[in-house]
């Protein structure tokens, strides 16, 4: 299913009108429920990036400053944190418990080992002190690949997101950082007899990278949890290796839960049809003709059965929203970012309660009008069999006019 569906755009712009209207003079109690009808389960993030969307408009930071308490009383009760089984960020191999795991080896570096040497060393100018200090360093630089892993593997998630001024900065003082490290190295080689010059340049670099420390575990990664899908972590994980790691080794390899779709087909009786033909009420095909069939209509069709589980995705020459193999047999819900999985679940609950026999979004993206429909499937007997999920681009539809009767030669 698309995480565009009541997607973050849509719902800054909702949360934007609402801000825009409180200050135009409306009162709490005049936008509260339009607020409560059109969204629910809004994150912190998504107020910050609202407010960062209204700078980038034009309007002065100190207007968005007077509206922060009237807004925080809208959101009041609203904001909720995203609650998992398990946090990510505790499973051993998760990108995220990663990351943290350099962070805390980063941290016992500097406090059992740089600190200590460097207080002696200024204090004695002890040349013994000065060649651990360069053993430390050397060390310290593997930090290296903890940046070169955020920039290139998470920092792109995030610009897909459209979360673009936190890793541009963030990026830069990582170079800051490189800088100094490499600074240290050079002033400890060579070194002329002025353990201050030493001392400070040191002092400089680990403080900035205590400071990008904090910065990573208290925005950086609950940003990105949020954001991110699991497939998405998927990704990074197995991408991860290729750029090394900072000190230590994951912990494990990690692969999230996902059900083996021709082992539940085979448990439930159902017999794959590789070779023969599949016997329709209306005609027979082979399996060759049908996936030739799905893949040549000009829409994507996704299809997830009754537990959630995704099944199938059809492979057509342009997909709207792209799948990848890895899906298949995963959970829906975690192919999803965390902040919109609750409207992926109500859509589903209302599918295969009844409620309702589908349900339809139109969104404009990338210059496409989207067109997504979710159908609940059902057999002869109105059981349940899953939700179908079929997208198109319709904007050249619209644009039809008048009528053509004649084969062109194009």
């Amino acid at each position: 299913m698309s995480e565009y569906i009541n997607n973050r755009e849509y719902r800054q712009k909702v949360l934007k009108e609402l801000i825009l209207e409180l200050h135009s003079g409306k009162s709490v109690e005049d936008i509260k429920p339009r607020f409560e009808e059109l969204i629910q389960g809004i994150s912190p993030t998504e107020i910050s990036e609202m407010e960062q969307g209204l700078i980038m408009e034009g309007m002065p930071v100190e207007e968005i400053q007077r509206l922060c308490d009237v807004h925080a009383a809208v959101f009041k009760g609203s904001i909720e944190e995203i609650h998992r089984p398990q946090k990510p960020e505790e499973i051993p191999g998760h990108p995220v418990h990663t990351f943290r795991l350099e962070n805390r080896e980063i941290e016992r570096l500097i406090n059992e080992k740089i600190n200590p040497n460097l207080e002696a060393f200024k204090s004695t100018g002890s040349s013994e002190k000065l060649k651990e200090l360069n053993g430390d360093f050397n060390r310290l630089w593997e930090i290296d690949k903890h940046y070169l892993r955020k920039e290139n593997l998470l920092f792109p998630y995030m610009e897909k997101y459209g979360i673009t001024a936190p890793p541009k900065v963030m990026w830069g003082v990582d170079d800051e950082i490189r800088a100094l490290i490499k600074e240290t190295k050079v002033l400890i080689s060579k070194y002329n007899d002025n353990p201050g010059q030493v001392a400070n340049k040191a002092s400089e670099a680990v403080n900035k990278v205590s400071d990008m420390i904090f910065k990573e575990e208290n925005i950086l990664f609950p940003m990105v949890l949020e954001t991110l899908s699991e497939d998405e972590w998927q990704k990074i994980a197995g991408e991860s290796d290729e750029l090394g790691y900072c000190l230590i080794e994951p912990e494990a390899h990690w692969k999230p839960a996902k059900v083996n779709i021709e082992e539940k087909g085979q448990e439930k009786g159902d017999i794959p049809s590789n070779n023969g033909y599949i016997k329709f009420e209306t005609g027979i095909l082979s399996p060759e003709e049908l996936n030739a069939m799905l893949n040549t209509l000009p829409i994507d069709i996704s299809f997830v059965d009754k537990d959630g589980a995704v099944k199938y995705f059809s492979q057509a020459k342009e997909r709207i929203f792209p799948r990848t193999k890895a899906i298949i047999g995963r959970q829906v819900q975690n192919c999803h970012p965390p902040a919109s999985v609750h409207i992926v679940e109500k859509i589903i609950e209302d599918l295969k309660s009844g409620r309702k026999d589908h349900e339809d979004f139109w969104i404009n993206m990338r210059g496409q009008f989207v067109y997504i429909r979710y159908f609940a499937v059902r057999n002869e007997k109105n059981e349940f069999l899953g939700t179908l999920e079929v997208t198109q681009n319709i904007k050249p539809i619209k644009e039809i006019t008048g009528e053509k009767r004649l084969v062109s030669d194009q």
